[in-house]
């Protein structure tokens, strides 16, 4: 139904910034919420960010927050992570994926892979001196 790819990855130094991308082809993601996962070797992937159909809701892990910022282009079918302030902890897989239904909204504490289908195939993000 949808592909996903990621981009924008790559290595920088603690303190500097990145900005993911993550395409979608396929049908309208205009009522899809838009979540952003990490995955460490060894370790679940975890949520990072979301971003509601209408962009109301923003969400963010407490790690990342003040330092990373979601948006979506729902006329391109694009949805971004921007990453600044980077620190090596930040170092993972990035991902991106879609979920129907009401999963990122006020009162998410989570962003949960479980809700989520559709992903990419990811991103290395490497922070490192």
């Amino acid at each position: 139904q949808f592909a996903l790819v990621e981009s924008g990855g790559g290595s920088v130094q603690p303190g500097g910034s990145l900005k993911l991308s993550c395409a979608v082809s396929g049908f309208s993601i205009a009522w899809y919420n838009l979540g952003w996962f990490r995955q460490v070797p060894g370790k679940e992937r975890e949520g990072i960010s979301c971003i509601s159909p209408g962009r109301a809701t923003k969400f963010y892990r407490d790690s990342v927050k003040g330092r990373f910022t979601v948006s979506r282009d729902n006329a391109k079918k694009t949805a971004y992570l921007q990453m600044n302030s980077l620190k090596p902890e930040d170092t993972g897989v990035y991902y991106c994926a879609l979920a129907q239904g009401d999963v990122c909204n006020a009162r998410t504490q989570r962003v949960q892979p479980s809700q989520y289908e559709d992903w990419g195939q990811g991103t290395q993000v490497t922070v490192s001196s």
